[in-house]
């Protein structure tokens, strides 16, 4: 399995070398997002109105940061990844009107998301759950935050980052995905030792 440290913004053919089982830091900037968030960024592209950020060759982080208010800017406090799965229902669609190439989260993705980042090339990866402290310290500064309105956790946080990481290549731009090839094992390993009861 390799190991990759990437700079932002994200090209195709650095994607294109993932596979899964690797390991990745990011470098650069980054921006999170949650349900609200991905509602309204939806809302947003299908009437094709502009982004209050950039997403094109960019990182999605599944994260509801812990933030306060320091002065005139923002500390982030803890950012561990939310459960990526709750996202599926928005995540092709996104994939395919935003140009992200890299998501990271918590937990597999489904069948859509994996379909869209085969067709648009990108890769998702997850993050360690429960270690909101330590992917806060990977963060170097907060560049700036849009719709507040949603709530600290919801809003959109767009972060400086170094060497974020490591991450793991959960889906690949092949269409490969750990935790479908994890159930398939599974279930064939159920099935062998059903047949070796009987």
């Amino acid at each position: 399995m390799g190991r990759y440290d990437l700079n932002t913004p994200i090209s195709d053919d650095q994607v294109q070398k993932l596979h899964v089982g690797d390991n990745i830091t990011i470098t650069g900037t980054i921006f999170t997002a949650r349900d609200e968030a991905h509602n309204r960024a939806m809302q947003y592209l299908r009437e094709n109105r502009p982004l209050p950020f950039k997403t094109q060759n960019g990182v999605l982080y599944h994260s509801g940061p812990v933030a306060r208010r320091t002065n005139s800017s923002w500390e982030i406090l803890s950012a561990g990844p939310t459960t990526s799965a709750r996202l599926e229902s928005f995540e092709a669609e996104f994939i395919k009107k935003s140009g992200i190439k890299v998501i990271i989260g918590k937990g597999g993705m489904g069948k859509q998301t994996q379909t869209a980042l085969k067709q648009y090339k990108g890769v998702y990866c997850t993050f360690t759950g429960g270690a909101g402290v330590l992917a806060a310290s990977f963060i170097q500064s907060v560049e700036r935050v849009e719709w507040i309105d949603l709530g600290i956790p919801e809003a959109v946080w767009i972060l400086n980052v170094q060497k974020f990481g490591p991450l793991f290549v959960a889906i690949d731009s092949d269409g490969n995905n750990i935790f479908t090839q994890i159930n398939n094992d599974i279930q064939k390993n159920k099935e062998l030792l059903i047949r070796q009861l009987k």
